[in-house]
């Protein structure tokens, strides 16, 4: 019995379905052996075994296309992430991961060039197990990953450790070792073409077993890599732009702050110059440079004194602690003696104020800038090289350049209109002059004449002044007079030269002749720059009696000189006896007043002998016993009493001057029925 052989058709048919299938090309293999088995004949076995290898190459094709489809997705995802770049960092670790996946590797890693170091670093790594090797750092030349930046080219190692084609160090060694590679793939990540390409970092796809990478997985790798240099191109130029950007808009944000400081200026100049043709004084200027400056602004002369000011500025004052109830009653005398302590202290605060500022504008006088002194700006006020004063800024430690220019440009107003102001004061009081030396020398011959023509220069006869002589070396005398010209400056009166002295009048204050003396000794001093002595007398009304308190303060600045007070300030009452022989009124009371008061005071209000101790105390010829028989006392008694007495008249009570003096008052007191 014969059998009829096989068909090849199913197994063709089967052929077709295990490709259409995707099967593994071990199944399209076994086709043409399950055909042999099956008997087909040679001619048919023939036909099945040629489509087994045809179906094989179809399969490989099919593979092929759907790998380069994948790598093409891959490529086009990558393309994606390009467009839509937010994050660089996310962008490369995609690019790792998808060259890892495409070329099935253990894993992958990228490289970057380190500009300022020399060398390359690890930038992003996919499938890394190893510390040490994702710390890694390659020089020049180094390695596989340097040999790729040292010639821009692809490089693949199927056995990394036995690789003699690049120089191997211990460190690169010890990380790859670490991480267990065997095969690494590398390739440039290259900014531009040709030989001016550029080498920024490099891609490397690994795995810890041997391999050989074929041309298509080195073209792939090479294509992600030139994503990756795209991408951080990319990222460079954004940032690139956003810094241009940035320096742009600072760049706009100052133009516009200079070109608003300029429209300021400009504001702030016409306004200035309004005020000054529209006739304004130093006070306006500093009430419209503290509205510019949105700070408190004040003038000070040439010596730091203020003449101007737009805050509460001034010092002084008591110093805020409260006297217990119940403490020892305070005698009216002793009142005095602490408020005058008090002014004492005042006007040093207000002379070393004044020092600090003439320093401060010296300082910028030499800088030709304001100053920041003791949290205050101040500006030299010029006339040439003459300091005429300081504009003063409170309120502002921190001062803009555009603020800065204005407060200096607002010294350069404020010298003008001083320089006006002493102008305008100089022709004045040359006009005033001259009414003070017909005051001096004939005050009888047209009274009401004399009190006519002050009323027209606005000075009021009729009112009670002070009467100022004032002295000084002949060297200075022309400074002397300058110097009472700014002295009186803004406060109604007048200076003349008479007889080789200087004669100010000016308003009763409240104070006394004394107290204003002293106070202009001190003021003409520092600005003549010279010791000054003032007499002062008055107050007088009239052209006769302002004569009259003129010679009183002739005859008191003599003895002054002949005193030893040269220098100071003082009036006739205040020079003890001398004062009464010289003064015009006499005043024995108020000279017994000023001697012996702290000791009357203190007898009247608590019933006391202590003038009467004093008086036996000088009368026995400063014998204690003597004085206690005179008294009927213990001697102790007498040793209190004078305890007493020199804590009232102060430790120089027993010198011989003042002994003088108090012996003097206590025979006047005597005569007048004390």
């Amino acid at each position: 019995m014969s059998h009829r052989p096989t068909s090849a058709a199913p197994h063709l048919r089967r052929l077709v379905e295990l490709l259409a299938a995707g099967a593994p090309a071990e199944e399209l293999g076994a086709v043409a052996a399950e055909a042999r088995r099956a008997g087909v004949d040679a001619r048919d076995l023939a036909e099945v075994e040629g489509a087994t290898e045809a179906a094989l190459r179809v399969r490989n094709t099919l593979r092929q296309h759907r790998r380069r489809e994948t790598e093409l997705t891959a490529l086009f995802d990558t393309a994606g992430d390009l467009a839509a770049l937010r994050d660089l960092d996310a962008v490369l670790r995609s690019i790792v991961r998808r060259a890892r996946m495409l070329l099935g590797t253990d894993t992958a890693y990228l490289t970057l060039a380190d500009e300022e170091a020399g060398d390359t670093y690890m930038r992003v790594t996919d499938g890394s197990v190893s510390e040490l090797f994702q710390n890694l750092r390659l020089q020049l030349g180094e390695g596989l990953g340097g040999l790729v930046a040292q010639t821009a080219r692809p490089y693949a190692s199927p056995d990394y450790r036995t690789d003699g084609r690049f120089l191997h160090t211990g460190s690169i060694d010890a990380g790859v070792l670490d991480e267990g590679l065997v095969a690494i793939l590398g390739v440039p990540l290259l900014l531009g073409s040709g030989s001016g390409g550029q080498v920024i970092g490099a891609l490397f796809a690994a795995d810890r077993t041997p391999r050989t990478f074929a041309p298509e997985e080195v073209a792939l790798l090479c294509s992600l890599a030139d994503h990756a240099a795209i991408a951080i191109d990319t990222a460079r130029t954004m940032a690139d732009a956003r810094l241009a950007l940035a320096e742009l808009a600072e760049a706009n944000a100052v133009i516009r702050e200079h070109s608003a400081a300029m429209q300021r200026a400009a504001e702030s100049h016409d306004r200035l110059t309004d005020l000054v043709l529209r006739g304004g004084d130093v006070s306006d200027v500093a009430a419209a440079v503290a509205g510019l400056l949105k700070g408190e602004v004040a003038v000070h002369d040439g010596a730091g004194w203020p003449l101007t000011s737009t805050g509460e500025r001034s010092g002084g004052g008591t110093d805020g602690r409260e006297h217990p109830a119940g403490a020892e009653e305070t005698t009216a005398v002793e009142g005095a003696a602490r408020a005058e302590k008090a002014a004492g202290a005042e006007e040093t605060a207000g002379a070393e104020e004044a020092a600090a500022l003439v320093a401060a504008a010296e300082s910028s006088r030499a800088t030709a800038h304001a100053v920041f002194r003791d949290g205050r700006w101040v500006c030299a006020v010029l006339a040439g090289q003459e300091l005429l004063g300081c504009l003063v800024l409170y309120g502002r430690p921190e001062l803009d350049d555009p603020d800065r220019r204005l407060f200096e440009r607002s010294s350069v107003v404020t010298s003008l209109l001083l320089l006006l102001r002493r102008s305008v004061a100089e022709t004045e009081n040359r006009v005033r002059g001259d009414l003070i030396t017909d005051l001096l020398t004939a005050p009888d011959r047209d009274p009401a004449g004399l009190v006519a023509r002050g009323r027209r220069l606005g000075i009021d006869l009729d009112r009670p002044h002070f009467l100022l002589v004032a002295r000084t070396g002949d060297a200075a005398r022309e400074r002397l007079a300058d110097a009472a010209v700014q002295y009186l400056f803004g406060c109604g009166g007048v200076s003349a030269v008479h007889e080789g002295a200087a004669v100010l009048l000016l308003p009763c204050d409240g104070t006394g002749p004394g107290t204003a003396a002293r106070a202009a000794a001190g003021q003409l001093g520092r600005l003549a720059g010279v010791p000054v002595t003032v007499a002062g007398a008055g107050p007088a009304a009239g052209p006769r009696a302002i004569a009259d308190a003129h010679a009183e303060g002739v005859r008191c600045l003599r003895a002054m000189h002949v005193l030893g007070r040269d220098g100071g300030g003082a009036c006739a009452a205040e020079l003890g006896f001398v004062g009464v022989l010289l003064g015009d009124d006499h005043d024995v009371d108020g000279f017994v007043a000023a001697t012996l008061g702290p000791l009357l005071e203190y007898d009247a209000q608590r019933g006391t002998q202590l003038v009467r101790t004093l008086r036996a105390y000088f009368g026995c010829g400063g014998s204690l016993t003597r004085a206690k028989e005179e008294l009927h006392v213990h001697v102790n008694t007498v040793v209190q009493r004078l305890d007493r007495i020199h804590a009232l008249l102060g430790p120089g009570w027993n010198t011989p001057e003042q002994t003088l003096e108090l012996q003097l008052a206590l025979r006047l007191h005597l005569l007048s029925g004390g």
